[in-house]
């Protein structure tokens, strides 16, 4: 019997054709992306109207997204084309909002069109297709031969084929046309008792900044008691370092005393926020959350969660170790 699998088209490079005005989301991909696969699988299409190229992705896209693959029915595997720009964060709330998933959600795109010359796109789809054989009860990210958790990933290159990665839980697999998966190392799934979505609100306010000698800590010393934001994004150096000088760590004491949620991350591209320097007790002290191994993409997915939620910093520190990035 042939696996049922939902395929959600939300646009992309992938299926983008050329207009006068440069590429452009099209439907032509519907009818030829998927049929060199459909001996052992059956697809089912939900086209996004309008398609979008993702660097518009909303917070209200991804809800009307979660809850559509919510209301799904029986399907053995859920196949998400998507642009490249933003997959990471949709994969990253896609990976904390299921709870409970018991069947795989493989998100693909490509860095140039289907139809364009040595495009990536066959090889990228031929691999998020075979990655439904492995059976997995999770969220992940197929590109370039690799199937990557989305927690931790990321987009790390517009130049070359190899454009997502994954720098503290490297890849889950490895796959190739001639000898298919290896390289295996997929986590044992726990058993499911059916999917809790945590849905994101599409109002939730959350920023980030990012600290570069200079005027930086100044500037947000001083604008960070006027921030409307409901939770921010702190990168700082390496393990999480930041100035601890008096009018910083008092901004930021304020911040989080109304209630507001401050993530602390590396801007280190496998860095790690921890309680390693004295540099950084300070800050500690004043309310901020360390995140550990988080990257950008799932630290705004968490606070989005955790702001839409109200979640206070003992909850999130919680999801942090469930996460294992702490």
């Amino acid at each position: 019997m042939k696996q049922k699998i939902f395929v959600l088209y939300t646009g992309g490079t992938i299926g983008m054709t050329q207009s006068s005005a440069g590429l452009r989301p099209d439907t032509a991909l519907v009818d030829k992306a998927l049929s060199p696969f459909s001996d052992g699988l059956d697809f089912e299409w939900h086209v996004c109207q309008p398609l979008i190229d993702s660097s518009a992705v909303t917070l209200q896209n991804q809800r009307d997204w979660l809850e559509l693959i919510a209301k799904l029915p029986d399907y053995d595997g859920i196949l998400v084309l998507h642009g490249t720009d933003t997959m990471a964060y949709t994969a990253n709330l896609f990976a904390l909002s299921l709870q409970g998933l018991d069947k795989p959600v493989i998100l693909t795109g490509s860095q140039w069109p289907y139809d364009a010359a040595n495009s990536d796109a066959p090889r990228n789809l031929a691999t998020a297709v075979s990655a439904f054989s492995l059976k997995l009860k999770q969220v992940a990210i197929a590109f370039d031969g690799k199937l990557f958790p989305a927690v931790g990933s990321s987009k790390v290159s517009t130049e070359t084929a190899a454009g997502f990665d994954n720098l503290h839980f490297g890849a889950l697999a490895e796959w190739e046309e001639n000898k298919g998966w290896h390289n295996i190392r997929t986590a044992p799934t726990q058993h499911s008792d059916g999917l809790k979505p945590r849905l994101p609100n599409p109002e939730a306010k959350v920023s980030v900044r990012t600290l570069i000698p200079g005027y930086a800590a100044q500037e947000l010393s001083d604008g960070l008691p006027h921030l409307s934001t409901q939770a921010l994004i702190l990168q700082s150096y390496g393990h999480g370092n930041a100035p601890s000088n008096d009018a910083f760590v008092r901004a930021v004491q304020a911040f989080t005393q109304q209630g507001k949620l401050l993530l602390n991350i590396s801007q280190v591209p496998q860095g790690c926020a921890a309680a390693v320097y004295a540099q950084g007790d300070a800050l500690r002290q004043a309310g901020i959350i360390n995140g550990g191994k988080c990257n950008l993409e799932t630290a705004t997915a968490l606070m989005t969660l955790a702001v839409s939620h109200d979640w206070n910093a003992d909850k999130v520190q919680q999801e942090l170790r469930q996460l294992n990035l702490l």
